[in-house]
């Protein structure tokens, strides 16, 4: 019996109706409508991977890779993705490289427009892949690879899906001391998406059987607060506090700091005119990270290591020690191990505590929250 008889007369008759049972005709010999159940009913049930990496490369990724749901260190992704995706069954990764020598600038607005052009690059490819895999008939969703979030959760999982978590999963890379995924051949210099897919891929990822780390440990002696340790502890407070200072908690605070303030007097003996100047450019453009310096340092991945095993000393002179020596201000927490550290390690920085705006228990560390890009 033909879809159509099964509908009411006059959605039968309408001439949307007709046109899609129509095409759905052409396209199967039947006006049954089978077919995986994915967009129009006409997609094959199992996506060709060769043809979606192709797709994601086409669409701006400088690599992609699926991987399924089903992955067993997928688990704890299931949820969200299923939340925003009903039915999904493939994750995909995308990868965006970034120019390094704007990352590794000690002029933070030379970073910052570097870590945001590039975040505005992988979401338009993540759109165009869904968008192209919507025309093929699958549903597909690509949550954004930054900011917006769900900030309904804050100050717990804020995220629709962990994209380092699902890059790892799918074999595009590995996480690092820095929490900072590193891609074999981009090292730590990517952002990344993630399309959520409702239908198989003909074959997945796998995980790389090596690390790309080379285990330099510069993003220990890079980072300003001490969020870092040699042994792979992660101070996630003492990252957020500083690096986020413009960013959601830090946000809250320099609002506290306006209702505190008994005048403007009193606000000014607060806040300088730069921190001032520099939360109306997080608002008025887009939130600037403060440091992101464990990601600029790092001379992992094949495009990047040359310059490093040339020579040591000079990559340390210059991408290191700038970033080390610029004359900045450290948010720290009263009385926190960032604070300790600050003022001991770099006596040439400020050190300005703060509360961070935390009114619930603050996040435990997570590694799928990075140190700089979510």
């Amino acid at each position: 019996m033909g879809a159509a008889k099964k509908l009411p007369a006059r959605l039968a008759d309408h001439p949307s109706v007709r046109a899609v049972l129509a095409a759905r005709a052409a396209d199967s010999g039947t006006d049954s409508g089978s077919g995986s159940g994915s967009g129009n009913g006409t997609a094959p049930a199992v996506v060709d991977a060769d043809w979606l990496r192709e797709l994601c490369l086409r669409a701006g990724a400088d690599d992609a890779a699926a991987v399924s749901l089903d992955h067993p260190d997928l688990a704890g992704e299931r949820e969200y993705a299923e939340g925003a995706l009903p039915g999904t069954r493939t994750l995909v990764s995308l990868v965006v490289r970034m120019n390094r020598d704007d990352v590794r600038s000690a002029a933070r607005s030379v970073a910052n427009h570097e870590f945001h052009r590039a975040g505005e690059l992988v979401n338009d490819a993540a759109r165009t892949v869904v968008r192209e895999l919507q025309d093929a008939g699958y549903r597909a969703v690509n949550p954004s690879a930054t900011f917006p979030m769900e900030m309904d959760d804050f100050p717990g999982r804020i995220w629709v899906v962990a994209h380092k978590t699902v890059a790892v999963a799918a074999g595009l890379g590995v996480m690092g001391l820095h929490r900072n995924v590193i891609h074999p051949r981009f090292g730590s210099f990517v952002l990344l998406a993630t399309v959520l897919l409702d239908a198989e891929v003909s074959s997945y990822g796998e995980p790389l059987d090596y690390n790309p780390c080379v285990e330099c440990k510069l993003c220990v002696a890079a980072c300003p607060v001490g969020a870092i340790s040699k042994d792979g502890d992660f101070d996630f407070l003492g990252c957020a506090t500083h690096n986020y200072r413009e960013f959601m908690a830090g946000f809250t605070d320099y609002v506290q700091t306006v209702a505190d303030s008994a005048d403007a007097a009193d606000f000014r003996s607060r806040v300088t005119d730069a921190e001032n100047a520099s939360m109306w450019q997080s608002l008025a453009f887009k939130p600037n990270y403060k440091a992101a310096y464990c990601l600029a340092v790092c001379p992992a991945g094949e495009d990047v290591l040359g310059p490093y095993l040339d020579d040591r000393r000079h990559f340390m002179d210059t991408v290191l020690r700038p970033l080390q020596d610029k004359a900045e201000t450290l948010y720290v927490l009263p009385g926190s191990p960032a604070k300790e550290y600050a003022e001991r390690r770099f006596p040439h920085k400020a050190v300005k505590e703060v509360s961070g705006g935390w009114r619930k228990p603050a996040p435990k560390e997570d590694a799928t929250q990075p140190p700089g890009i979510p």
